[in-house]
């Protein structure tokens, strides 16, 4: 099974409203995993990994800013939760739930992202950096990143989870996520 995921990307405190996404939080539905999208094709996906991919709807977004009314900082925090739809985008299969720290504001921002995924089956975590978060005023940068970030682990099916998750972002508020889980 390869699962493809692309999440919100969390940016800067005063960043604006896609996240980088995902952070942990309560799984939200129902569908399995194996509905929600075997994408052996895609570009991200190895010989004999299991490639899913699917979809995530920014559902909240909550900034915090180290200067309240100020420019960008390194430490601004942004909180984030996505639902997660399959690659049609159509039927619920969990959520994310996650936290971005801004790393650097210079050479247009970085952070650095830790975040949950809660799909049917087990949890996966996911931990790296996203950078170009700001725009060249110092604003937040719409449209977000796109990004890669480490599977660091999971439980239940996911359990000793290895491998990537791609996000690229493909409306507002809206990622496609690719999960590439390494066998």
């Amino acid at each position: 099974m390869n699962i493809n995921l692309r999440s919100h990307t969390m940016r800067p405190i005063r960043a604006a409203c896609l996240g980088t996404a995902t952070a942990l939080v309560a799984l939200l539905a129902c569908a399995p995993v194996a509905g929600a999208a075997m994408d052996t094709d895609s570009a991200h996906a190895k010989g004999g990994d299991r490639v899913i991919t699917l979809i995530g709807h920014l559902a909240q977004q909550s900034r915090f800013p180290v200067n309240p009314n100020g420019p960008a900082a390194q430490g601004d925090r942004t909180v984030v939760r996505s639902i997660l739809k399959d690659q049609n985008d159509e039927n619920v299969v969990g959520e994310t739930g996650g936290f971005c720290t801004t790393t650097t504001v210079e050479n247009r921002g970085a952070e650095e992202c830790v975040v949950t995924y809660n799909l049917p089956g087990g949890q996966l975590t996911v931990q790296g950096m996203v950078f170009r978060i700001l725009n060249e005023e110092g604003g937040v940068a719409i449209p977000p990143p796109s990004f890669d970030n480490a599977i660091t682990g999971g439980t239940g099916v996911f359990d000793r989870a290895r491998g990537s998750v791609h996000a690229d972002t493909i409306g507002s508020g809206i990622r496609r996520f690719t999960i590439d889980l390494d066998r």
